[in-house]
């Protein structure tokens, strides 16, 4: 008898008798049992409550998306208008918010996403080279996957949204791989194999494990709304809902042993896949202006919605254990109905493994106001301002005329040709033309408004940080910008974000950094290369001088005890640059000085300074310094020159 698992939709049933699954802990989760039931209404219940509390602000969100795409709504007038000629402009998003989040992301990018993105350093002086080892293993997996789109995606929601998520977690990449065997053949006259040759073979193997790094769409954030978004690791739950199908899920079952349930979904088509909670397309702005929007789903497909939730739970009290102490499990629920996944985490730094970052933050809310929200008033005033007057010039333009029907031809004067000829009527004949038709005087009151956007622009500059001079414009004006007050404009904006980027680096990328560095450590299974070029390549070939450039890499040379390196969020920059050249000058041509400051050093700084990141690229790689000429001089000589304070002892 088929199982069906929600009576009220025909299209999900299944023939249980024919599907069998080994639960983990022996536990009964087979969809229609009773633990299962228990299960799903408990996860569900928390996923109910964060919806509703981050679906209030939904709204305000879906008009940052709007202010983004550069997209409003036509109204009935506007909509005719273009009909009647798609040149005529109507209501438009002055991109003024795009602008500025393009300046936000930028100095983001260039804060946080220089390799290494990740840095760390040993706690003890044994743990050092192992921490060098651990950096560049995840520079490896942060290249190979791609790590860098995904930080700069979150950095935007935090910018547009509020907040931003991203969830680390260890994956293993399966494929085929083809390898060079030797051919041949047993021989039964000499009892031995007999080669032939070379031949080509592929075989099923792991081309990669690592850490990955997903983005959550705030929109699908299921937080626990009882903690600060910036302290998630002390709320009871974070869920998210991940689209999906069924093909990927019945993969995920084939490589993963800890999911099941899969093949009971086999027969979901077009909605039944799709999870009350994601309000993505309904509730946001993104697709209005392509018209793709939720739309009628297909019966061809399986989109199926996946929610991941971590939850913080007492098994004893969950019937999933015997434990009366919180342990923290993850559990996966496919279309609302079946759970596909109920483990515990089993994570080294028993954490939640996601972060959050919140530029913004207010230390309460679970949602605070982002910067373009912020602004969205400004925006919306902006758009206002240059809107009406297109609407009055659009008006204007058109001839507005008082006639008298009874003097001329009104469809002559209808029509909208150029260069017209307009009849008066028979009874008007010789009477002359003066009274018939009169031009309305045309008054643009919006003729300011242009100006005035000029001060809303200013405005919205003073508020989101991203002056002209961070934005790479040059000052409007008559007066011509001395240098000093172009570098302190700019010095003074790039503090401001760089605090913002300092509060990133507290809330997101330490914790990033911490938990990627545990999953390596506990989860690495085979041997890799690494790369010994970068910020230890000194260290590492004076470890390894046989290396070549390239370090095997086993999971027991990496653990260590390590600590992080936090970012400051400042940006080296040209104009520290010109100080530092002045004291790099100073300290060459003074002995003292260069017997207590490493001025090989200060070079390299002065070089990432002014834009050089490749700067270990023109080292002298013989390994010996250039020949220098010296000459010997007499014994009075040196005793008259150091007299004179000339020449000085080196020690």
């Amino acid at each position: 008898m088929p199982i069906n698992l929600d009576p009220n939709n025909s299209g999900i049933s299944y023939s249980g008798a024919d599907i069998e699954y080994s639960y983990p802990n022996g536990l009964d989760l087979q969809p229609t049992s009773h633990t299962h039931q228990v299960l799903l209404t408990k996860l569900l219940l928390l996923a109910q409550e964060s919806s509703r509390e981050m679906s209030k602000r939904h709204s305000s969100w879906k008009k940052i998306d709007r202010t983004l795409t550069a997209y409003i709504p036509l109204d009935e007038k506007e909509t005719l208008v273009q009909e009647n000629d798609e040149r005529k402009p109507v209501s438009i998003v002055i991109p003024y918010s795009f602008a500025t989040l393009e300046t936000l992301l930028t100095y983001f990018s260039a804060a946080f996403l220089d390799y290494p993105i990740f840095k760390y350093e040993g706690t003890s002086p044994e743990d050092r080279v192992g921490a060098m080892l651990m950096e560049k293993v995840i520079e490896q997996q942060s290249r190979r996957s791609k790590m860098a789109l995904a930080l700069l995606t979150t950095f935007r929601d935090s910018w547009a949204y509020g907040f931003g998520s991203a969830a680390p977690y260890w994956d293993k990449v399966y494929g085929k791989k083809t390898t060079v065997v030797d051919a041949g053949f047993f021989s039964a006259i000499f009892g031995k194999m007999l080669s032939s040759g070379k031949k080509r073979q592929s075989v099923d193997t792991i081309l990669y494990e690592g850490n990955f790094l997903r983005n959550i769409d705030p929109y699908m954030t299921l937080p626990d709304p009882n903690v600060p978004i910036h302290e998630v690791q002390k709320g009871e739950y974070f869920g998210w809902i991940d689209p999906s199908n069924y093909k990927e899920i019945l993969n995920n079952e084939r490589n993963d042993k800890s999911y099941f349930n899969a093949r009971y979904l086999s027969e979901m088509r077009g909605s039944a896949g799709r999870s009350q909670y994601n309000k993505a397309k309904a509730n946001s702005g993104r697709d209005e202006r392509f018209g793709t929007g939720l739309g009628e789903l297909g019966v061809s497909t399986s989109p199926i919605d996946r929610i991941f939730m971590y939850v913080n739970i007492i098994p004893k009290e969950w019937q999933l254990g015997t434990s009366e102490y919180p342990e923290k499990w993850l559990f996966c629920i496919a279309a609302d109905k079946v759970i596909l996944c109920a483990k515990p985490l089993g994570l080294d730094h028993n954490m939640f493994p996601v972060a959050t970052a919140s530029p913004d933050y207010d230390g309460y809310s679970v949602t605070p106001i982002s910067r373009l929200e912020l602004i969205s008033g400004l925006q919306t005033t902006l758009d206002w301002l240059v809107n009406s007057h297109i609407a009055n010039v659009r008006k204007s333009i058109n001839d507005m005329l008082v006639v008298d029907p009874s003097l001329v031809n009104i469809n002559d004067l209808l029509d909208p040709a150029p260069g017209k000829l307009i009849r008066m009527r028979r009874a008007a004949w010789g009477r002359g033309v003066e009274n018939a038709v009169k031009q309305l005087a045309v008054t643009d009151i919006t003729r300011s408004h242009i100006q005035d956007s000029a001060y809303i622009t200013e405005l919205i500059k003073t508020c989101s940080g991203s002056v002209d001079s961070v934005m790479g414009l040059a000052r409007s004006g008559s007066e011509r910008v001395s240098a000093d007050e172009s570098r302190g404009t700019r010095m003074a904006a790039l503090s401001r974000l760089a605090k913002a980027a300092r509060v990133v680096s507290l809330q997101m990328m330490t914790d990033l950094s911490y938990m990627l560095a545990s999953h390596t450590q506990q989860l690495m299974s085979r041997e890799l290369y690494v790369s010994v070029t970068g910020r230890w390549e000194e260290e590492l070939m004076a470890q390894y001088p046989n290396s070549q450039g390239r370090i095997k890499v086993s999971p027991f040379d990496i653990s260590i005890d390590y600590d992080i390196q936090e970012g400051d969020g400042t940006l080296p920059t040209g104009e520290n640059a010109d100080v530092m050249v002045q004291l790099f000058q100073s300290i060459s041509s003074q002995p003292i000085l260069q017997q207590q400051f490493d001025i090989v050093r200060i070079f390299q700084r002065i070089a990432m300074m002014m834009g050089i990141k490749d700067v270990n690229e023109f080292k002298n790689r013989g390994g010996q310094m250039p020949q220098m000429n010296a000459t010997a001089l007499p014994d009075q000589t040196v005793l008259d020159e150091a007299q004179k304070g000339n020449l000085v002892p080196l020690a």
